[in-house]
């Protein structure tokens, strides 16, 4: 990917390293306060937002696109995007959602000019089932050593038939359930009515509990 952006990816990157005490001291809220000062974010308090949430934009993108080869260029044009507009940011306490929505807008902008045919959704992480309303979380993504067989195989058939969803259910399921977005997030992110939300997530978790009955019928 090429872009032509006002800041340098490697100049943020190699200020991460010298991040001052000051900015470490800095809760989460006034860190990001301090970034919205001038025209553009100061740079150290900056890299040290880039330290705290790094994990977190790239956890966004593995569950989104797990196959791509080229996830860690994503990842910086996230920051970047986030260093050129963070300004806008009216509630820095839901930084954590805006930021994944801007993880999220940009893979959709990545995935539009690919055109793949390929599913670029998968789910990588065992993930818990709770009173039959399929309200997930993630789980961690190595087998613990007690986990039995049994255990891993039903993980393994959840992941197929997440797998053989249609795209646009596929789609919603992660973005509900992995990345805990609210529908109308969702209904935004994916253009689509609330409704249509909604519908799609019923729909799709009502097909995947049928399957994993169906499996677990025939054991």
């Amino acid at each position: 990917m090429s872009y032509s952006l006002p800041v340098s990816w490697s100049t943020v990157e190699a200020t991460a390293a010298q991040v001052p005490v000051q900015a470490e001291k800095l809760s989460n809220y006034d860190l990001i306060l301090q970034c919205q000062t001038g025209t553009r974010p100061d740079r150290t308090a900056f890299a040290e937002l880039v330290r705290r949430y790094q994990s977190h934009v790239e956890r966004v993108l593995y569950h989104l696109a797990p196959d791509w080869q080229d996830r860690a260029d994503l990842t910086q044009e996230v920051w970047i995007r986030v260093y050129r507009n963070i300004h806008r940011l009216n509630e820095p306490g839901k930084f954590r959602g805006w930021l994944s929505r801007i993880a999220t807008n940009l893979f959709y902008d990545e995935l539009r000019k690919r055109k793949r045919n390929a599913h670029p959704l998968s789910l990588d992480a065992p993930l818990s089932v709770d009173d039959g309303e399929m309200d997930w979380e993630i789980a961690s993504d190595t087998p613990g050593p007690d986990e039995d067989l049994t255990t891993r195989e039903f993980y393994d058939q959840l992941r197929d038939a997440i797998a053989d969803l249609p795209e646009v259910f596929r789609t919603t399921i992660v973005l509900r359930e992995i990345q805990g977005m609210a529908y109308e997030e969702i209904a935004e992110i994916t253009g689509v009515s609330l409704g249509t939300v909604k519908s799609r997530i019923a729909r799709a978790r009502l097909r995947l509990q049928t399957q994993l009955q169906n499996y677990l019928d025939g054991q």
